[in-house]
């Protein structure tokens, strides 16, 4: 897409990005949220519940690569490590360069990629890494207040580089986002995490293998 949409925001200074390094990752989340809601759309990380339940289906040994879509300040990153095989990668994407430059430097793992762009290059981003295809993408974007059409080419380019078999993980606090995936994905699994601030709704959309 060019340039990014968090490139066309204020506020993303080198001296913003400077600086992020120097607040503690609650308060870099914080403030970030405050400058642009509509693109991280919670005002606090991710609980721990809602981690573990979103990643519980994931096939850890099968996974080659695992892309997540606006990695905030990492809270699922940690726990993603930690499952990972060896020989996989953790690839994350985000729009805001002050969250890519914190983890850039919070994580030295050689497993861990972060790159500055829109979800919606997603194939571009992988094949610059040298993969064809991802095993599970997640995200936590806020599909309900993303612009005019960027949520519709987001899940288009995510069904697009999913291997047969792979599935799309994401966590709302809207179910607005089921019709972007409705008709794109062969089953969708949903539940409802209500040890969250504010209760967030999973989705687990698969994408089918071959007959």
């Amino acid at each position: 897409m060019g340039e990014s949409l968090a490139d066309q925001m204020p506020g993303h200074t080198a001296g913003a990005r400077g600086s992020a390094a120097a607040i503690s990752p609650f308060a870099l989340f914080f403030r970030e949220f405050l400058r642009h809601p509509a693109m991280i759309g919670s005002i606090i990380p991710s609980s721990k519940r809602t981690i573990e339940a979103m990643l519980a289906p994931v096939d850890w040994a099968s996974t080659k690569l695992f892309v997540e879509y606006g990695p905030g300040v990492g809270t699922f990153c940690v726990t993603i490590l930690e499952r990972l095989a060896p020989d996989a990668t953790l690839l994350v994407i985000d729009t805001n360069p002050v969250f890519i430059d914190y983890l850039r430097g919070k994580f030295a793992d050689t497993r861990f990629v972060a790159v500055h762009g829109s979800a919606t290059d997603v194939g571009d981003i992988i094949a610059a890494q040298g993969f064809e295809q991802a095993d599970y993408v997640l995200s936590g974007l806020p599909f309900s207040t993303l612009p005019s059409g960027v949520g519709e080419a987001i899940a288009e380019a995510t069904h697009r580089v999913l291997r047969p078999g792979g599935s799309f993980l994401v966590y709302q606090y809207s179910a607005y986002v089921l019709r972007l995936l409705e008709p794109l994905f062969d089953s969708i699994d949903r539940d409802l995490e209500w040890w969250n601030v504010p209760p967030c709704g999973l989705f687990w959309a698969h994408k089918a293998l071959p007959e």
